[in-house]
């Protein structure tokens, strides 16, 4: 007996390991093709669509269409940096300055600040779930990784406005455009940018269509940091 069970432990061993290391293979080759191909959905996507569908929310409206980096409004571009990752440009998927004042926060019991990228944010929406354990953050790191690996800075920032949700429904900073000004990403001026940016942090609480105060102080911040960052000349750094 003692022999089948150990026999039988190690064909579970064997499986599990055949099953990681397809799914880290799919994931590498998948990022690799997301280089030149443009993501048809996201995890977050599906996932946000699949509650809907289960809750019988009959109110829900899909919201997602691409637009290439050339067709998007620098503004936006801008936007995003100055409010989730300023030192985007810079690092290699991780902010460890960012992570080190999150950690004395939470020392010192302050409220947490978000530290997570540009680039942890886009592994995350495309292939994972939200979440804050540490299995979920350790496939995000590996992701990120990657990411930083195969992909340009530009791409990087080209998926993440494409596939950001900036409301109930509404991924993507065209659909985002169409849904709330009713015009083209690429017309998009940098008030309006900022207060796409402003909703990013919790697009289902915070609403671009009925901003908060909070939301609204929070656009004026983005464009003071636009500015300080020099305008959308900081995005020839990412060439």
């Amino acid at each position: 007996m003692t022999g089948l069970r150990r026999e039988s432990i190690r064909r579970v061993v064997r499986l599990v390991a055949s099953m990681v290391g397809g799914w880290a293979a799919l994931t590498v080759l998948t990022v690799i093709a997301l280089r030149w191909i443009h993501p048809p959905t996201t995890a977050f996507m599906l996932r946000d669509r699949f509650v809907a569908l289960i809750s019988r929310d009959q109110d829900y409206e899909f919201r997602y269409e691409w637009r290439d980096w050339d067709r998007i409004s620098r503004q936006a571009a801008l936007a995003v940096i100055a409010s989730e990752d300023q030192r985007f440009p810079e690092h290699q998927g991780f902010d460890f300055k960012q992570i080190d004042r999150a950690l004395e926060d939470r020392e010192r019991g302050r409220r947490v600040r978000g530290a997570s990228t540009i680039s942890q944010q886009v592994a995350k929406n495309l292939f994972l779930w939200p979440g804050h354990n540490w299995i979920r953050k350790g496939l995000e790191a590996g992701i990120t990784v990657l990411i930083e690996t195969f992909w340009p800075k530009q791409r990087i920032l080209e998926v993440y406005l494409n596939i950001a949700e900036f409301g109930r429904g509404t991924f993507g900073v065209q659909a985002a455009s169409r849904r709330f000004f009713r015009k083209d990403a690429k017309r998009l001026s940098s008030a309006e940018a900022a207060l796409l940016a402003a909703v990013l942090p919790a697009p289902t609480r915070f609403h671009v269509e009925a901003p908060s105060r909070y939301v609204q102080r929070r656009q004026r911040w983005i464009q003071h940091q636009m500015s300080s960052l020099g305008g959308t000349g900081f995005l020839a750094e990412l060439q």
